[in-house]
């Protein structure tokens, strides 16, 4: 079993993903960087592992039940125990998603990444989290999933979106049930929010660097023991359901 530290990130090759490793790395754990792309895992490893990172590469489709088995049986053999998993893959899925316009099949292709992918991964992973002292849980939301800031007038919360908000709107809501099964357990479990980062999901038109928004998910895998659990959270505190 590794002595380190160690961490799995989910969509790890590039943006957020990869800043996150990258901040964990820093702290000197060994992270895993799990992505479906082979290319772009092995490029992100060997540019991690140049900045002096303990990276190590995992293969895994969070769509995928064999992919994610496998990738659960890879960390099990090479570092017997996980202690943090961040569950940051994601996709928009593209326009237009007004309620009236949107297609059917992308809701289910949203949500089957954004909220199915988190629960197959979180399940996946959880018999490892229970080998760690102190296990934690980050799952990469947005507060576009905020109900409360969607139906304030004049809030800010970007364009309609039936499919990519909404499906963060429901990740949330499980984040909240998995707070509720697992107290008084040492595993805790928060929603973040990285806020409008400048990646390829939205065009590179965001106004935070990927650094930034890795700060959140940072702050939240290195919690201690009597931090919180159940909740949601920018860099700068708690964010509105």
């Amino acid at each position: 079993m590794s002595e380190k530290t160690t961490a799995l990130v989910t969509g790890a090759n590039k943006g957020i993903g990869y800043e996150i490793a990258a901040g964990l790395g820093a702290l000197g754990w060994r992270v895993g960087v799990g992505a479906r792309d082979d290319r772009r895992r092995t490029d992100a490893v060997e540019k991690l592992r140049a900045a002096g990172v303990d990276a190590f590469g995992v293969p895994l489709d969070v769509t995928d039940d064999a992919s994610v088995a496998a990738a659960a049986a890879l960390v099990e053999e090479h570092e017997g125990r996980l202690d943090v998993l961040v569950n940051n893959a994601g996709i928009t899925g593209g326009g237009p998603q007004e309620p009236t316009q949107v297609e059917p099949a992308t809701i289910r292709a949203v949500v089957e990444t954004n909220v199915i992918g988190v629960v197959r991964v979180t399940n996946a992973f959880l018999p490892l989290l229970h080998r760690s002292a102190s296990p934690r849980v980050v799952v990469m939301s947005s507060s576009v999933g905020s109900l409360t800031l969607q139906s304030t007038p004049g809030a800010d919360t970007g364009p309609i979106s039936a499919a990519y908000s909404a499906s963060k709107t429901f990740l949330n809501a499980v984040v909240v049930q998995y707070a509720k099964e697992l107290a008084g357990t040492s595993i805790l479990i928060n929603a973040a929010c990285p806020g409008f980062v400048a990646t390829d999901l939205n065009g590179f038109r965001g106004t935070r660097t990927p650094e930034q928004g890795a700060q959140v998910a940072l702050q939240l895998a290195t919690l201690p023991d009597d931090g919180p659990t159940g909740g949601y959270f920018s860099d700068a505190g708690p964010i509105p359901w």
